[in-house]
Formats: C-alpha cells, structure tokens, sequence
C-alpha cells in the first residue's frame, strides 16, 4: 500500500497559473463582445422573455465568457456551429419538406449532421491510435497523424453540436406547439454526451499536451456512436417526438447538461485511468512507455473526476429542485435517485482519498474504471432493469 502514499515528482505542465493575470487586450474585447449580444438579445426578445429565460440569458453570457477564457477554441466553435445551424434554418425556410434539398439532406439537416458526428468519431479514433503507434515506433512527440486526430476531434464535436442546434429547430417545424430542446431521450443525451465528451479531451489534450490518450478516449465513444447507430436503426429513436408531460419544464435544459458534463468527465477518467496502468507496467519493469508519464495521467484523470463532481453535484440540486417543483418533495429514494446518490458518493471516496490520504497509482485508477460501470448502471441500468418515478427514460 506505500505506492499510494508516496510523494510523486511534479510534472512541468503540472504548473498552475492565475487565470486573471493571464487576460490579454483580446480577452476583455472578447467578454465585451459577448456581453453586447446579450444586450442586444434582451433588447430584441425581453418583452417576450419571463424571469427565469432572463437568468438563463445572463448566466449563458457569464458562462460564455469564462469558458472563452478557459478554453479559447469555443470563441471560434460556438461561433461556428451557430452560423452552421443558422444555414440550415435558412435552407428550411419555415418548411420541413425541404429537407429533401441537397444540402440539408446530405450535411445540415440534424440527422445528416449527426452521421457526420458519427463518422468523425471512427476517423478520429483511427488518427489517434495510428498516430500514437507511428510516434512510439519512431520515438517521437508527435506527428500528422496524431494532429489529423485532433482534426476530426473538433469536426466531431462541431458537427453534433450543429446538429443537435439544428434538431431543436426541426422540432418546431414537426410541432409548433411542442418544440423542446433536444436533450429529451436517451438518442440526444448520447449525441450531447459524445459532444461534450470530445470538448473536454480536447481541453486537456491542449492544456496537458496527451495526443496519445486519443485512442483511449475515442475507443470508448466508439462504443457509444455504435449504441447511437444501433439505437437509431432498431428503435427508430432519431425521429423527434412530443415531449411527455414530466419533461415539460425549463429545469430541464439546464439539470441534463450539467448531468453530462458529469457523465462525461467520469467516462474520460476511467479511459485515462486505463492508460495509466500501462503506462505504470512499462515504468515498473524499467522501460520507457510510449505514453505520457504516468504522473501526468494521473493529474489529468484527478482534473477530469475534480470537474464531473463538482457538475454532477451541481445536477443533483437541480434534480432535487425540479423533484420539488414536479411532485412536491426534494427526495424520495427513487431508484434513479438512489443510484445517483451512490455515483456521487463513488467519486467524493475517491477525491477524498486523493486529497486527504494522499492516494496515488493503481487503486485509484482501478478505481476509475470501475466507477465507470457505476456510472453506467446509473444512467441506463436503472432505465432497464429498475421502475420509479424516472422510468420515462427507458430503452
């Protein structure tokens, strides 16, 4: 057990640096920028918009600025996705028939978009896993094929997030008294979940320089993208149907998004946590592993876990908050209350130990992985195998 306890060297890119002090000229014009539209959102729309759409609006711009801070490339991908999906509602023209045109039908209807998203991922899961034997052939940093990757890495993420902008409006042409926002059913919480999935790797691929962890994490959305195709052809589950009445409430639209940037912070933990075990096997026998050191793994796989608890308790309240405005109580020990609960628990014991014991090394990855199959059980094995007051969210 004295593996867990020791002190570990700290990697460079380990550093942390003040946010603040790190603001530049562009920064600030950036948060202008966007606090303007917001202004002007509020001039144009607020006659029609009610308290909470008006929270909803201000918080956006706040968030928007601190993650274009944080993470520069959203400045251009929220952008970009935003132009993309406006292209497509263009094209629509008020009509849904119009989807049979070339340019819908093939790259900006939601579904094309969504294939496309589909596509990228398999793409990118080949670059990275090419590129990741290439580099440890040649004992280098990195090569094209690697960057090719993080290409389509992004195309992925752009191409989901349009779509799923792009659906939202599609559902109003079907019903234009029943439009929602896509995060509805297990089919557009996957497609949401593999967007943000890929959004926060490329974070830490940025941040933490870990190109070669592309195959571990891409391997694992692999997966999901075939459960999303199998899904799509079995159930049908593409087509965009009436939200049910339980779901009709705007805590919605923000208590699943909080949900999944959880879900997919755990889902990149337990891939790293992988990767951190064979490159702990090849420091133990003495060699040199063609992954990153596994220090760093391990400070990424704490960040990833650190992020997705902090959001997946942020969900928990809201999900309480919403139990309380649907049914009148904050908990009732549903099963999918339950078993939340014990997601939430998995991964406080584990920071707990990070933080406060000091752990480091292979129970904790180990741990990782099997809070993978925790997490998993509690979004989809309670949906099948358990009833409560969520069943709505079955398969």
């Amino acid at each position: 057990m004295t593996e867990h306890y020791k002190t570990l060297p700290e990697h460079e890119l380990l550093i942390q640096k003040s946010l603040i002090r790190n603001l530049n000229l562009w920064d600030w014009v950036f948060a202008v920028l966007v606090f303007a539209a917001a202004v002007f959102v509020q001039t144009l729309s607020g006659v029609r918009m009610d308290m909470y759409e008006t929270v909803i609006l201000w918080a956006s711009a706040g968030i928007a600025v601190f993650l274009g801070w944080f993470f520069k490339p959203v400045r251009w991908f929220v952008p970009l996705c935003i132009l993309l999906a406006y292209a497509a509602v263009g094209l629509y023209g008020g009509n849904i028939k119009s989807a049979e045109g070339f340019l819908l039908r093939y790259f900006l209807s939601s579904q094309s978009a969504i294939m496309w998203q589909c596509a990228f991922v398999f793409f990118a899961l080949f670059a990275y896993i090419a590129g990741a034997v290439l580099a440890s052939v040649k004992n280098v940093p990195g090569n094209t094929l690697l960057g090719m990757g993080t290409v389509f890495a992004w195309v992925s993420a752009v191409a989901g997030f349009t779509g799923l902008l792009v659906r939202w409006h599609e559902s109003y042409l079907l019903r234009p008294d029943a439009g929602h926002i896509p995060v509805s059913n297990l089919y557009e919480v996957f497609i949401l979940f593999l967007v943000i999935t890929a959004l926060m790797y490329l974070y830490y691929e940025g941040k933490f320089a870990v190109q070669k962890l592309g195959g571990f994490v891409f391997s694992f959305m692999a997966v999901v993208v075939g459960f999303v195709l199998w899904y799509s052809v079995s159930r049908e589950a593409h087509t965009i149907q009436p939200l049910i009445p339980a779901l009709q409430s705007w805590w919605m639209k923000i208590h699943v998004p909080a949900n999944f940037i959880g879900y997919g912070a755990f889902c990149i933990s337990a891939m790293l946590g992988i990767a951190e075990l064979v490159s702990l096997r090849a420091e133990e026998k003495g060699g040199k592993s063609w992954l990153p050191p596994s220090v760093l793994i391990d400070e990424v796989m704490y960040k990833a876990i650190a992020v997705g608890f902090l959001f997946f308790t942020i969900a928990t309240i809201l999900g309480a908050l919403w139990a309380a405005d649907a049914w009148g109580r904050y908990w009732s020990w549903d099963p999918k209350e339950t078993w939340a609960f014990i997601v939430w628990l998995n991964y406080a014991i584990w920071l707990h130990l990070r933080l406060v014991a000091g752990w480091r090394g292979k129970v904790l990855a180990w741990w990782a992985i099997i809070g993978l199959f925790v997490t998993a059980f509690a979004f989809i094995g309670v949906n099948m195998f358990l009833s409560g007051l969520h069943s709505y969210g079955t398969l």
